[in-house]
């Protein structure tokens, strides 16, 4: 394939609720979508790509200002002399521009869902996913109050979610998970996230959250802080969960031999795409490591996508691949449903859903468009 232009389409989606995490609110869903048109000796065709960098550089280094700018100076430029481009040399074709995983991973992923296209395969097929639904688990944001906390995740057990993940940080941590132990009991999947908020000094005061029979905690510490989860995996008992630490298959091999991780959530952007992203799974599988898949509030598309990577073996957690109606009142796809404490996986060519022209115009706040010099 030759790619020949690229559209960024910047969008602004109101969520259904604000979404709050140790390090920032969200209320509206604020990313970019890369379409991206190439040549093929069958003729024309267009893939789609999601950026999951935020607003601002809080979850990582990356945001979506910086993306859009990397890939229009940067990386759009490489692949455009690039003759015969496949979503599996991307990564190679984009290394030597350090960082910027998120920009990466969106125009990989462009490029993987028009060679599915041309083929006629799914995305499921193409990774060689094993299951037609996957668990469907739910992420809760920190409440205003523990009572609103309890209300909220009581809402979502009724609605049959397969496991609840409640955000925490300092200060909003042991309170609301005694409290939902207490409403609901121990008889469903509850686990933590606390998005690096805590140091390795807090380990006493996080070792209190033994008590609760919590499924995993999730990157209590710093990215960086490979070693100082290994300690700390040694003081609790709670399987230590890794998230923003593995930026790669490599440090998901050290944090695997450091001791410091026993479950990785997979997050394909922040590893700087799909076939990264099933590099560590099958590395995290070959060690007896589980997985789960991780999410950024997805639009359909990126959720559609992440519902086919959750369909392999190695994902054998619950993990955050909600239905559409969890954070938007519209999406921009066709709607992810969550049902029956599952989600379906697409099964059509590509990611197996279609971008609404309409509502992404409707959504769309600024479009860059690239084209092949």
């Amino acid at each position: 394939m030759q790619l020949t232009g690229l559209t960024l389409h910047r969008l602004s989606i109101p969520l259904v609720t604000p979404f709050t995490t140790s390090f920032m609110t969200e209320t509206e869903k604020d990313c970019y979508l890369v379409e991206a048109r190439f040549d093929t000796p069958s003729g024309p065709v267009t893939g789609w790509g999601e950026s999951v960098a935020m607003i601002a550089p809080l979850y990582s280094e990356e945001y979506i200002d910086g993306g859009m700018a990397v890939t229009r100076d940067w990386l759009a430029p490489i692949l455009f002399d690039v003759e015969d481009l496949t979503a599996e040399t991307v990564g190679w074709h984009l290394r030597h521009v350090i960082g910027h995983r998120m920009s990466k991973s969106a125009l990989e992923m462009a490029v993987i869902e028009a060679q599915l296209k041309q083929a006629g395969l799914s995305f499921q097929q193409y990774l060689g996913g094993v299951v037609d639904t996957i668990p469907s688990g739910v992420s809760v944001g920190i409440q205003d109050t523990v009572e609103d906390t309890v209300r909220v995740i009581g809402e979502y057990l009724e609605e049959g979610y397969a496991r609840i993940k409640l955000k925490i940080k300092p200060g909003a941590d042991i309170e609301p998970v005694a409290a939902v132990r207490k409403a609901f009991g121990d008889d469903f999947l509850f686990q933590v996230d606390a998005n690096a908020a805590y140091t390795l000094v807090d380990a006493a005061h996080l070792k209190k959250l033994d008590d609760y029979g919590l499924l995993l905690i999730e990157q209590p510490l710093g990215e960086a802080d490979i070693r100082q989860h290994s300690e700390l995996a040694k003081l609790m008992d709670t399987p230590m969960c890794l998230d923003e630490s593995i930026v790669s298959a490599e440090a998901a091999a050290d944090a695997i031999a450091l001791g410091a991780t026993s479950v990785i959530n997979i997050k394909p952007g922040r590893v700087g795409g799909f076939i990264e992203a099933k590099r560590i799974h099958d590395l995290a599988s070959a060690h007896g490591v589980a997985v789960w898949h991780g999410g950024m509030v997805e639009t359909g598309l990126g959720r559609a996508a992440n519902a086919a990577m959750a369909s392999l073996p190695g994902f054998t957690l619950p993990g955050d691949v909600s239905g559409s109606k969890r954070f938007f009142h519209e999406d921009i796809t066709e709607e992810i449903v969550m049902h029956d404490g599952v989600v379906d996986v697409p099964t059509g060519p590509g990611f197996g859903v279609t971008i609404d022209p309409e509502k992404l115009r409707r959504f769309t706040t600024d479009t860059i468009e690239i084209t092949r010099k």
